[in-house]
């Protein structure tokens, strides 16, 4: 999970972009952060640039398949 120091700097907002669950290796359809749903890490990816990639980090069999789900966008692509 990322942290930040000043959550003012941060505007909650209600977007389907947080729904979809992107494979490694996918197009980034935003600039922002990336979490993994199978462990928690965190990856930064840039729009229209590939996620990081399956070899990116590894996985327990208990953890399922690396994939990235967005979790803070920027405001400039």
């Amino acid at each position: 999970m990322p942290f930040c120091n000043d959550t003012r700097y941060f505007t909650q907002e209600e977007d389907p972009a947080y729904e979809l669950v992107l494979a490694p290796g996918a197009q980034a359809p935003y600039s922002g952060i990336y979490r993994c749903e199978g462990c928690g890490s965190s990856a930064i990816s840039t729009r229209e640039h590939p996620l990081p990639p399956q070899n990116h980090h590894v996985h327990g069999a208990l953890q399922g398949h690396i994939r990235w789900r967005l979790i803070a966008r920027t405001t400039h692509p």
